[in-house]
């Protein structure tokens, strides 16, 4: 049984603007909550004239150049880091789940974010420097995407007659053994590479900088807009892959694509900010409930969820232990792990879950 009830994509849309509204306006207040709140105060006040004076030749008070540095140089990157990140893992995880029916079905949970860690453990580890500065994006892409190929052939989702919770163990397994190589690298790390390896542990967003914004921010741009343009084929799935194929959905170049995606997504979100789970599964759960599984709205709700949920995210992983940072990826576990177990109750077995 799809996870996803076709009979619901035609569920009327009447709260859809309410809920449009409120995220809006959610994103927009949390945005400007995250750019004023840390270390160095500042008011709404302090954070536009920062922004005004960015373009304006007039010179600048000493606490006026300070704000201006704090607001340009690190809180519109890390604050914008976290939105790409969390619009990229939400919207790949509700791609996953429509392509394999299951709303357990995360990056995360199917290996692609622990494939792509351990690729950019890798790098750290052996000291690969083939592509200079891209070196590390490119072993967290490639070694993220091929663990997602992997589990795939173990598993074959989205067989006719095949068993939805198949998917989730075997993810379960790959990431296990991909877990084993992480810790054998580990061993082997020096001191000072221990240090990278607990940042990618229990990821951090601390290392936002303009550059990794410009790198990322075009990947998550097409990445999501692909995923939207497929909004109708990933609905037809919800019929089954044999409907779907006559209807003219094809199944098998439609999963490549998806994989493909998915996996250039979430490398692009691990490669530097390091492994930040069940987002891909927190979002995308929850406004199938608010608004339905129909891709058209649940892709761009997905997206704004995503980035809402990871400022608020490093927001408290910023601001709750003053003057340390808790690893965001230990907030994001302290919430996903109750939601994940919620879902696994009120599903009653694997791979079924009302929408």
């Amino acid at each position: 049984m799809s996870a996803v009830n076709a009979s619901a994509l035609a569920r009327p849309a009447d709260r859809v603007p309410l809920f449009a509204v409120a995220v809006g306006l959610s994103l927009v207040v949390t945005f400007f909550a995250s750019v004023s709140i840390g270390a160095v105060s500042l008011s709404l006040a302090d954070v536009l004239h920062a922004v005004v004076t960015r373009f304006s030749a007039a010179s600048l008070s000493p606490d006026e150049a300070l704000n201006e540095a704090v607001v340009w140089d690190l809180r519109f990157a890390r604050v914008l880091t976290a939105m790409i990140v969390g619009a990229s893992l939400a919207t790949c995880g509700a791609a996953m789940q429509g392509l394999f029916g299951n709303p357990l079905a995360d990056p995360g949970i199917v290996g692609v974010s622990s494939g792509a860690s351990l690729g950019a453990i890798m790098v750290v580890v052996l000291q690969i420097s083939t592509f200079g500065m891209w070196t590390l994006p490119i072993g967290a892409f490639l070694a993220g995407i091929g663990t997602t190929f992997l589990i795939y052939a173990l598993a074959r989702p989205g067989q006719d007659g095949g068993d939805n919770s198949k998917l989730l163990l075997v993810g379960i397994a790959v990431n296990a053994i991909g877990s084993a190589f992480a810790g054998y690298l580990t061993y082997l790390a020096t001191m000072e590479q221990l240090q990278s390896l607990t940042f990618w542990a229990m990821g951090s967003l601390s290392s936002a900088r303009w550059i990794t914004v410009g790198i990322s921010a075009p990947l998550a741009i097409i990445g999501i807009g692909l995923l939207y343009h497929w909004s109708r084929p990933l609905d037809l799935l919800a019929l089954g892959e044999r409907q779907a194929r006559h209807l003219g959905v094809d199944v098998k170049v439609l999963r490549r694509k998806l994989i493909f995606v998915t996996a250039l997504l979430v490398a692009a979100a691990v490669s530097f900010n390091g492994t930040i789970g069940f987002v891909g599964l927190v979002v995308p759960h929850l406004f199938r409930l608010m608004i339905g599984p129909a891709h058209r709205l649940l892709i761009p709700f997905s997206a704004a969820g995503g980035a809402l949920l990871v400022m608020l995210a490093d927001l408290a992983a910023r601001t709750l232990d003053p003057p340390s940072e808790i690893p965001i990826g230990i907030i994001m576990g302290s919430l996903g792990g109750p939601f994940f177990l919620w879902m696994i109750y009120r599903s009653r077995k694997f791979g079924i879950a009302p929408a």
